[in-house]
């Protein structure tokens, strides 16, 4: 009956070492108002200088975006007062931004969707307010203010949170195998605001739209979306009439909150800004960074197919990030274990991150250790249960983890002693008769249990395979 219609505005950071209008560093987590100065704290007198590498970053990713590139791209001031931006306006464009017309092709359930870029342009960040949990007091951090900041403007071509997400996911994706960005949510490196508003289905006029700003992790975004949408059709249902406005998620709470009504870009009074020159791109330039774009995702996906006979499951599953492709990649240069190497990396590193706490990002792991770690698995030095343990410390230990040096001091090693494992598999059926009876009356269910009581009594350690072979030949004997 009711149909959600999603745009979607994703600001990125740029990963400069400067800012885009001065030198200040852009580094993460410094001290508060430690990283700026006169120029981005927007003080009389002085006068931006653009941060050329800005342009090179954002021209990368408007022309991987399939964008028409602006010959000549031009700054504007944006203005309005919040406290976190102390001079009142924002350096941003709107009547010549870098990027227009472009899109992106997005995968949801099998099936390809072509989501509108409208635009993307340049521009810089603002500082940020910090609110005190112990008097009723905020404070402001201008640290972040002139970061740079490309702005992703979509199409509302979005139907459901799901297509937003694929949608974010493969931006995310695109940034980091350009280079231009870390997309560290939790950083604020990447955020979206959504503009949502529901319609009736069939209809082709758009509702009157919210937009939920700055949301900085998918599932959150994925939360506001399902909430806003519910929130507007109870609106409707009831006879209401939905307000243009600008509202806050929060996560934690699980719900959104108005903030302020909703401004049009005629209230930010956009101008020339006085103090940049147009930006003139030439052909030349425009090609020279075509030509030197890196392999991205798609390309490396079906890559890893054909050079890797990997599923196209398991190749898009590597290559979502460009750091899990790295490590795959230089793993099996050195195991030649393409195979192997992608199990463990799409189906047990996961669960080894997420028991440590540690995003994959943050993860210090060698792919020289890794390799290692996949030939001790296929040489059956040690076996997957105790290969997960292993992983674990190597996720917790980082590049320092000593491999060989861990499975000795632990005694990790493969049991593979055929007496031994005999003598434990006799001990087990000894003990559990009625299982026994059982099997042997064709409830096969209850040998996996035997086998599991097996492992145990041996520290887990046992070769499953050995394990498998004399307890068939015991309770077939």
């Amino acid at each position: 009956m009711w149909e959600t219609v999603i745009g979607l505005e994703v600001h990125v950071e740029l990963s400069t070492k400067s800012k885009i209008f001065c030198s200040c560093s852009t580094a993460f987590g410094g001290e508060p108002n430690t990283q700026c100065c006169p120029v981005c704290m927007g003080m009389p007198g002085t006068l931006p200088v653009f941060n050329k590498q800005v342009l090179e970053y954002a021209a990368k990713a408007a022309i991987a975006l399939h964008c028409e590139i602006s010959r000549t791209t031009v700054f504007d001031r944006k203005n309005y007062f919040y406290p976190d931006l102390p001079k009142a306006y924002q350096i941003s464009q709107l009547y010549s931004p870098i990027g227009r017309n472009g899109y992106m092709e997005i995968e949801v359930d099998g099936e390809t969707k072509r989501i509108g870029i409208h635009e993307m342009h340049m521009e810089e960040d603002a500082g940020k307010l910090i609110h005190s949990e112990f008097d009723n007091e905020t404070y402001p951090d201008y640290n972040r203010c002139g970061v740079p900041l490309i702005e992703i403007v979509s199409e509302p071509d979005f139907r459901s949170a799901k297509e937003v997400v694929a949608y974010l996911e493969k931006l995310k994706s695109m940034c980091e195998y350009l280079g231009i960005s870390d997309c560290k949510m939790q950083e604020g490196s990447m955020r979206a605001d959504v503009n949502l508003s529901v319609r009736k289905k069939g209809d082709t006029a758009f509702g009157v739209r919210t937009e939920t700003k700055n949301v900085n992790s998918f599932r959150a975004i994925e939360h506001a979306i399902e909430f806003e949408t519910a929130r507007q059709i109870d609106i409707l249902e009831s006879g209401g009439t939905v307000k243009q406005e600008t509202r806050h998620w929060n996560e934690d709470r699980r719900t959104g909150v108005a903030m302020r009504s909703k401004e049009n870009a005629q209230d930010y009074r956009y101008f020339p800004d006085p103090d940049l020159p147009p930006v003139v791109l030439s052909e030349e330039y425009i090609e020279q960074l075509t030509s030197s774009l890196p392999e991205l995702s798609e390309v490396r996906r079906a890559r890893f197919t054909q050079e890797y006979a990997l599923s196209d499951y398991a190749a898009g599953r590597l290559t979502a990030s460009k750091a899990l492709a790295d490590l795959f990649e230089n793993t099996v240069k050195l195991c030649n274990e393409p195979k192997e190497t992608a199990n463990w990396l799409i189906e047990c590193l996961p669960k080894a991150l997420d028991d440590a706490g540690v995003a994959f990002e943050d993860a210090d792991i060698s792919f020289e250790t890794f390799a290692e770690f996949i030939g001790a698995i296929r040489s059956k030095t040690i076996n997957k249960n105790v290969g997960m343990k292993v992983l674990a410390a190597m996720v917790k230990e980082g590049s320092s983890f000593d491999l060989k040096g861990y499975i000795e001091k632990n005694g990790m090693a493969m049991i593979d002693d055929t007496d031994m494992i005999r003598a434990a598999v006799k001990k087990v059926l000894a003990e559990n008769q009625k299982s026994v009876e059982e099997y042997r009356a064709g409830k096969t269910k209850v040998l996996g249990f035997l086998i599991g009581q097996v492992m145990r009594s041996l520290g887990g350690k046992a070769n499953p395979a050995s394990v498998n072979a004399v307890m068939a030949e015991e309770l077939n004997g």
